[in-house]
């Protein structure tokens, strides 16, 4: 993945807009990256992968619960569950950008 600052980003906009129809940019302010900016069919594409892998979890999820392999979740615990599945993402997150 290519970077750019924030400050190039802003001075030569219509160049990230071209480089990003390539290949997605990192936008990085004081150093840290903050923004992808990315092509619409790339974006296209994530967004799919995305639902397929949620359809795909849903349904393995809902499997468990027919053969009475699931577990009771309250409001308390389902926000335990989104805080994890938000911070693996984070991690997630983390672990592409130090690997570029």
């Amino acid at each position: 993945m290519r970077f750019m600052t924030a400050n190039d980003a802003k001075r030569h906009f219509g160049r990230l807009l071209d480089e990003a129809r390539r290949e997605p940019i990192s936008v990085q302010k004081h150093g840290r990256p903050v923004a992808v900016v990315l092509s619409v069919e790339d974006y296209d594409d994530f967004e799919r992968i995305k639902r397929e892998r949620l359809t795909a979890e849903v349904r393995a999820g809902l499997d468990e619960l027919d053969r009475g392999e699931g577990m009771g979740v309250d409001a308390a615990g389902l926000d335990v569950l989104v805080s994890g599945i938000k911070a693996e993402g984070r991690r997630n997150r983390a672990k592409m950008t130090r690997a570029d």
